[in-house]
């Protein structure tokens, strides 16, 4: 038999900041994916995101359970990566090294998605399979220009929603009958992060942190601020404050106290005017960063492409069209393709299409080099 012909079974992990999306696929067929919740109220009970890891497989096991779904010669288990080193963009094998990394949060990056690949592991000691990781938040593929910043020896960084924001330029790029290697877009993921990114030829190159606070702001984010601003209105917060500011009680949830985006939007649709005001900022946040992307391109883009949850108002496509479509055709994705593109990967590499990355244990970028034409660090 074939390896093209051949059924590989591949179960995927994806966790989320109160539910742990879970696939299976039989090569590119999508048997189920669900989404498998978790009581906030007991979430919090876990002084850390490491220490959640034994209840989210307590309550996976049992989903597999009551529903009969053996993993009894599982093909591939593939987690969504989380915060370990930068990495480059593709499909890596996992191993302790990534394991401990991504524990540790090496990279920068504390998010529920560092749980991805350390259940992983806990179902490949029990029922075998590969395992692998693929285009964790950190992928860095940067230009050089888009590193530096305004203060020596600070750099950006990278954390953005690599995973849908590739695979929506590769499905694009196929619609076009085109490579995505060949290709230029700028890809906007709109959801209760907003990342919004510039790829050029196959290289994401330049994207805001929207883990670290940079960019439009969001239902839970609070986005780019002036430091000015910063130091004058929080000098009373906390450093644990700013953070939650940065990833979760920021943007909408500061002004409505709620995240929720049907909820506001109706408060919109209703025309209430603080909604509507706040709601029409965000959007034009997101329009000022396109535009930022386009010019890094050169105003060579092919596409600009819209994608995840909050496209499925209509008026936040309609404003962005309004605004961008000039610049070049604007294409929408409503949603994600996570657990497809992780398939996918897994897949290619089962088949013997792709073969996988060991991760390094140190950074992608390491600095730039000093006079002596050292690395940096």
């Amino acid at each position: 038999m074939s390896s093209n012909s051949k059924i590989y079974r591949i179960f995927i992990i994806n966790p989320g900041s109160t539910s742990t999306k879970l696939s299976m696929f039989e090569n590119e067929k999508n048997l189920f994916t669900t989404d498998v919740f978790h009581d906030s109220s007991v979430l919090k009970e876990f002084p850390t995101i490491n220490d959640q890891l034994d209840y989210r497989m307590e309550v996976l096991e049992n989903f597999l359970k009551e529903n009969h779904i053996d993993l009894t010669g599982v093909d591939a288990i593939v987690g969504r990566g989380g915060g370990c080193y930068s990495v480059t963009s593709g499909i890596y094998v996992i191993d302790d090294r990534l394991i401990e990394d991504t524990k540790e949060a090496k990279g920068g990056l504390y998010h529920a998605s560092m749980l991805g690949v350390q259940m992983a592991k806990k179902l490949h000691r029990q029922y075998g399979g590969a395992m692998f990781m693929m285009d964790p938040p950190v992928v860095d593929e940067l230009c050089d220009l888009a590193r530096i910043t305004g203060v020596k020896g600070i750099y950006r960084k990278t954390a953005s929603h690599a995973l849908n924001l590739k695979e929506t330029a590769r499905r694009h790029a196929a619609s076009l009958g085109r490579r995505y290697e060949d290709c230029n877009f700028v890809v906007c993921h709109i959801d209760g992060g907003i990342t919004i990114t510039a790829h050029q030829k196959g290289r994401m190159i330049d994207a805001n942190d929207g883990g670290g606070g940079e960019g439009p702001f969001t239902p839970t984010r609070m986005g780019s601020m002036a430091v000015t601003d910063l130091l004058r209105s929080f000098q009373d917060k906390t450093p644990e404050e700013m953070r939650s500011l940065c990833s979760q009680t920021g943007g909408l949830s500061s002004h409505f106290g709620t995240s929720d985006s049907d909820k506001i939007h109706k408060m919109v649709e209703a025309g209430n005017p603080e909604a509507v005001r706040v709601w029409n900022a965000m959007i034009y946040q997101i329009i000022k960063w396109i535009g930022s992307m386009s010019t890094v391109l050169k105003g060579k883009v092919d596409g600009i492409l819209l994608t995840g949850g909050l496209v499925r108002f209509q008026d936040v496509v309609d404003q962005i069209k309004e605004s961008c479509e000039w610049i070049a055709p604007v294409s929408v994705y409503p949603g994600e393709f996570e657990q497809e593109a992780m398939a996918a990967g897994a897949l290619r590499v089962l088949r013997g299409e792709e073969k996988p990355r060991i991760y390094s244990g140190k950074p992608v970028w390491l600095g730039f080099p000093d006079e002596e034409g050292n690395e940096g660090n």
